[in-house]
C-alpha cells in the first residue's frame, strides 16, 4: 500500500526547506542516476548519491544519513523538484542494513538524521585520481565558472572529461584541460561534445522493487535480483499519515517563526 508515502512525500515537496546543517528529513529512495550539475556517474559510486531540494554548493556535496544505528555517506550532486531521494540502493541500506541486489525493500518516505560532511570525507565515493570531483567538459561549465569565481572546494579539485552526459553515453572518456580564467571553454584530445557513442564506461542503476542491475540509458538487465521485502505494510502506511500533521506541525514551528 504505497500510496500513503505518495502523499507524505508530496506533502513534504510542498513544504519551502529550512534544512541546515544537521536534523531530521524524510527520505525517499531514487532509482535513476542523474546530475543537474553534470557529475559523470561511471566516475562515481552512483549508489550513493543524494537528490535534495536544495541546489549543488561548491563546498557541501558530501552528507551522511542514519538510521537505527546504520550511516551512509552520500554525495549531494543533484537537485530533487523538492523531495529528499537517495539512491535505491542507499536508502534500502540505511533500511535493512542489506544491499537493495541482496535484500530488495519497497516502502516510502522515512523520517532519518543527516549531517553535513566537509567534501573530502566522501573521497572514496569519487573514483578517479586523487578523488578530484569528474565533471562534463560540455555541459558543467556554469557549474564550474560559478566554482572557480571564489575559493571553494569543487574549485579546486574538479576534472573535467570529454563526456556530454552523466550517465556516460556519449562522448570520449578523456580528460580535458581548462587555462581558467583566460578561457571558458576546456581543450580535449578529441573534438569537445562529439556525439560519440561511448560504450566503454556504463553506468548502473539499482532497479527498484527487484534489486536487479540495470544499465542506465537501455535499461539492459546485467544481474538478476531477489526476493522483494516490503515494509509499506498497512499499520506503517497508517503511522505515515499519522505524521504527517506533526510535520506540518514542526515545520511552521521551527521553520516560520
Amino acid at each position: 500500500m504505497r500510496w500513503p508515502f505518495r502523499f507524505l512525500a508530496l506533502l513534504i515537496a510542498a513544504v519551502p526547506s529550512c534544512v541546515a546543517d544537521g536534523g531530521t528529513i524524510w527520505v525517499t529512495p531514487h532509482e535513476s542516476y542523474s546530475s543537474s550539475v553534470g557529475v559523470l556517474g561511471c566516475k562515481v559510486d552512483t549508489n550513493r548519491i543524494a537528490y535534495w531540494p536544495q541546489s549543488v554548493d561548491c563546498n557541501k556535496i558530501c552528507v551522511s544519513l542514519s538510521y537505527q544505528g546504520r550511516t551512509v555517506k552520500l554525495l549531494r550532486i543533484d537537485q530533487s523538484q523538492g523531495a529528499y531521494d537517495v539512491s535505491y540502493d542507499a536508502w534500502n541500506q540505511l533500511m535493512t542494513g542489506e544491499s537493495a541486489t541482496k535484500t530488495p525493500t519497497t516502502g516510502g518516505a522515512t523520517a532519518m538524521e543527516y549531517k553535513e560532511l566537509p567534501a573530502s570525507d566522501c573521497a572514496s565515493l569519487i573514483h578517479t585520481k586523487r578523488h578530484k570531483l569528474p565533471l562534463s567538459a560540455s555541459n558543467s561549465m556554469n557549474f564550474v565558472a560559478s566554482c572557480l569565481a571564489k575559493d571553494t572546494w569543487v574549485g579546486n579539485n574538479h576534472i573535467l572529461y570529454n563526456i556530454a552526459d552523466p550517465i556516460c553515453t556519449w562522448g570520449h572518456d578523456e580528460d580535458c584541460t581548462l587555462d581558467w580564467p583566460a578561457a571558458n571553454q576546456a581543450t580535449c584530445p578529441h573534438q569537445l561534445g562529439l556525439p560519440n557513442a561511448l560504450t566503454s564506461a556504463p553506468v548502473y542503476n539499482i532497479q527498484y522493487g527487484t534489486g536487479k542491475k540495470v544499465r542506465a540509458g537501455s535499461n539492459q538487465v546485467v544481474d538478476s535480483g531477489a526476493p522483494t521485502l516490503n515494509l509499506g505494510s498497512t499499520a506503517k502506511s497508517n503511522a505515515v499519515i499519522a505524521v504527517a500533521a506533526g510535520f506540518l506541525g514542526h515545520y511552521w514551528l521551527v521553520c516560520a517563526i
